[in-house]
């Protein structure tokens, strides 16, 4: 059966794909409207490759009363997830000839963003084929394409929604790979569309902010975040960032093309053309699961809220600053980005992503964490010795454990496996105590997927899961370390804090009390310092407390996160880690102070105070 596909939406994707067929051989008809449609008609589309410039006479049409459907003919769906209700209820009831209608009788192929779309397509059509679309052409003038990509100008994964084996969906991949696509059938698509739903919320934050760390370190919070909702939806995902989907991408090559500068993302576009957004269907569709499990997204939920009110004024790409991911960063906290539970945990090691564990086994007094993590530990996890690997050489005001070099840390962390775009765990045998070091660390450092092991090795041990013994030496890593993502603070700030803020003393209480001190010169504690014991952040199991009952923890020590300055020391700078980011869950930042009293109390011109 010959097929004439009809491409309904012919922006970027839907005129590319039609150009594609059209050169193959294969009937496109383009379905457009308004100042596209006319030019359309009047000269063809424009459309500009690589090696080429061509105006091809495409047929388009203004909607359905102006063709005549038939037998093989497939519909395409390629315009923003916003217009598909409306779209498929104007098509689905067309008659084809010589009888029945099209959503009984021809496939609709969906190739847009988001994953409610299938849902919509599924009330009305029998054979519903979507797809995860990789184009990355422009369109932003009426009648006119730009195609950067040769000698693949995209590349599909596609099969029948939501899962199963189809015939048309064969039969699809068969006229797309005759178009100069890359294509792979899947069985289960739906996957596949979560999978690039995590990459759009990223990358379509072009469309309102600025480049920079700023927003880079949005974007890997936000898709973190999407991936707790999408866990706790049940929602299982296809890692499109993986080393090996099946497809052989060696021909999807971006060239530049003189006087076409490359554009940024869909919905950049969308904003540079005044056309209406498809966040809804993006961030929002974060947001919408989460408020069906009972949590919330508050990141994806004010992107969303960004995005449509840029849209919503009239504002161009870019039109939002680094203040607003400030805020939007600041007003969003999330236990998740600082804590896993150990059956996550589990269940994503089992991925192609599965995080670096490290174990920093270390207490006080015991000169055996090696030997600990030796004779039992997660399986691939890494010792790191925190005196040697996450402090510097003691001496002096600089404390028992000052902050290592980053040079020196980055060095480390690439002998443990870590590796740019890969998430870590840490985790040792005490609740979190001394891994907290290592978590702090490599937030302060850079890395923004960074999270403890709550419960710690119990926690692991308790759910039945396998121990490994002996040593693990990983593949070296390839991350970049820079200093400074976290707030620090120096004696005097300690002591301005102290008094103008709330300065957490996160040691026992009888050493705050000054009633012992096993290792540092003086006992008693900063003047002003409120105690604040690491071990009440845990509960009778060694988990941390929930977010709500450590605000309420944190709220009766003086602090709520309202404005007020917070830091935090302890004997050496090494459980304080702990308290700041019981903090962090809490939604709360605060400063460490890294010397911590091992520094403070070593100089004699600083005092001390005691008693409760």
């Amino acid at each position: 059966m010959t097929s004439r596909y009809v491409i309904i939406g012919a922006g970027a994707v839907g005129a590319t794909v039609a150009a594609q067929l059209h050169g193959a051989g294969i009937d496109a008809v383009l379905v457009a409207r308004g100042a596209n449609l006319e030019a359309l008609r009047a000269g063809g589309l424009r459309y500009i490759r690589p090696d080429s410039d061509r105006r091809l006479p495409l047929p388009a049409v203004g909607g359905p009363d102006e063709i005549d459907l038939l037998p093989g003919d497939v519909l395409v769906l390629a315009t923003k997830s916003q217009d598909t209700e409306a779209l498929v209820a104007q098509w689905a009831w067309q008659p084809v000839r010589p009888g029945g209608t099209a959503a009984e009788q021809l496939p609709i192929l969906l190739l847009q963003n988001g994953v409610e779309n299938a849902r919509t397509a599924l009330r009305r059509f029998d054979t519903v084929i979507d797809a995860v679309v990789i184009i990355p052409s422009s369109y932003s003038t009426p009648g006119e394409v730009v195609s950067p990509a040769a000698p693949l100008a995209g590349a599909f994964y596609l099969g029948r929604a939501p899962r199963g084996e189809s015939a048309a969906a064969t039969r699809i991949a068969a006229d797309l790979r005759r178009a100069q696509f890359g294509v792979k059938v899947v069985p289960d698509v739906e996957r596949w569309k979560a999978g690039k739903l995590l990459g759009n919320l990223a990358y379509n934050l072009d469309a309102v902010y600025p480049p920079g760390k700023a927003r880079e370190t949005l974007g890997a919070t936000l898709v973190t975040e999407a991936r707790e909702v999408l866990t706790n939806a049940g929602v299982e995902v296809t890692d499109l960032l993986s080393g090996d989907t099946g497809l052989d991408l060696s021909g999807f090559v971006l060239h530049d093309i003189p006087g076409h500068p490359r554009q940024g993302s869909s919905t950049w576009q969308s904003l540079a053309r005044g056309a209406s957004v498809e966040s809804d269907f993006l961030n929002g569709e974060i947001a919408l699961l989460a408020r069906l499990h009972g949590t919330s997204a508050p990141l994806n939920a004010g992107v969303q809220r960004h995005i449509a009110l840029a849209a919503r004024g009239g504002l161009g790409p870019g039109g939002l600053g680094e203040s607003d991911i400030a805020e939007l960063l600041a007003s969003a906290p999330r236990a998740g980005d600082v804590l896993v539970d150990a059956k996550r945990l589990h269940d994503e090691l089992t991925t192609a992503r599965a995080p670096v564990l490290l174990d920093v086994r270390w207490a006080l007094g015991d000169p055996h964490g090696r030997d600990h993590y030796l004779a039992g530990h997660l399986p691939g996890a890494v010792y790191v010795d925190l005196d040697t690997e996450l402090a510097a050489p003691p001496g002096g005001t600089a404390g028992r454990h000052p902050l290592p070099a980053v040079e020196d840390l980055q060095r480390a962390a690439r002998r443990w496996g870590v590796a740019t775009g890969r998430g870590v765990v840490v985790y040792d045998d005490n609740g979190g105590l001394a891994a907290a070091r290592a978590w702090w660390l490599l937030r302060w450092a850079g890395l923004t997927d960074v999270r403890i092991l709550d419960g710690a090795l119990g926690a692991w041990r308790e759910a039945g899961f396998e121990l490994a013994t002996g040593d693990v030496v990983p593949e070296p890593g390839d991350v970049v370390l820079d200093a400074g993502h976290l707030p620090t603070l120096d004696a005097d700030e300690a002591a301005r804090v102290a008094r103008d803020g709330v300065l957490l003393d996160a040691r026992a209480a009888e050493r705050f009390r000054g009633e012992i001190e096993p290792v540092d010169p003086r006992a008693g504690h900063i003047p002003g310092a409120v105690s604040a014991s690491t071990g009440d952040n845990l509960d009778e199991h060694g988990r941390f407390l929930s977010p709500e009952r450590l605000r309420e923890r944190f709220a009766a020590l003086g602090t709520t996160g309202a404005g007020e300055p917070v830091g935090v020391y302890c004997g050496s700078g090494v459980t304080a880690a702990h308290e700041i980011a019981a903090l962090a869950a809490a939604g709360i930042e605060a400063a460490l102070y890294p010397g911590s009293w091992s520094a403070w109390s070593s100089d004699p011109q600083r005092p001390v105070a005691t008693g409760p």
